[in-house]
């Protein structure tokens, strides 16, 4: 396993050790030892998942504290458009966005610590995205973002006109609207 920083701090991407031959492939998608190894111990205790066709966008999330989780994102199929807004407010990268192509090609996985915003857009016909989190749903302490918030310019690399949301979704504020 790999571990690669982000221009944003703690937000980091994983790339496994990927063992393929004829037979196919083999990789951990996740293993706490390897993680530890790597500095990273953060307990997942659930995981999601969810399917969506083309132009969905789903975001952006987050769970305010003391219920704000840290995530572990991939593609099980397809490919997306995976992003992580900093919505630390003492953070010097708050307000700042990450983006990233996750696929079950690339295999890469895109660790999102707690104080992110984060969701994603769907760029092939279908994709299937697992996500490990490390602390139980609470309806009361959801949140999220505008996936088009003017002051983010998240290119979701999806055409306006193909561009689905949920109704939850299209109602939410802005990053300026955070308390």
């Amino acid at each position: 396993m790999r571990v690669e920083k982000t221009e944003i701090e703690d937000l980091l991407v994983i790339v496994p050790s990927c063992f393929e031959d004829n037979r196919g492939y083999f990789f951990e998608s996740y293993s706490e030892a390897s993680f530890s190894n790597q500095g990273i111990n953060i307990k997942f205790i659930q995981d999601n998942q969810s399917l969506s066709k083309h132009g969905v966008v789903r975001g952006l999330h987050f769970q305010k504290a003391p219920y704000a989780q840290a995530k572990l994102v991939r593609v099980l199929q397809g490919e997306i458009l995976d992003v992580a807004v900093d919505i630390r407010k003492d953070s010097k990268t708050f307000g700042q966005h990450f983006s990233i192509v996750l696929s079950s090609e690339n295999k890469k996985q895109l660790l999102v610590p707690k104080g992110f915003a984060h969701g994603f857009s769907v760029l092939s016909e279908t994709a299937t995205v697992l996500y490990k989190v490390d602390e139980f749903y609470n309806k009361e302490s959801e949140s999220g973002i505008r996936y088009d918030d003017p002051a983010l310019k998240i290119d979701w690399k999806v055409k306006i006109s193909d561009v689905i949301v949920s109704e939850k979704d299209a109602i939410l504020g802005t990053i300026k609207d955070l308390d």
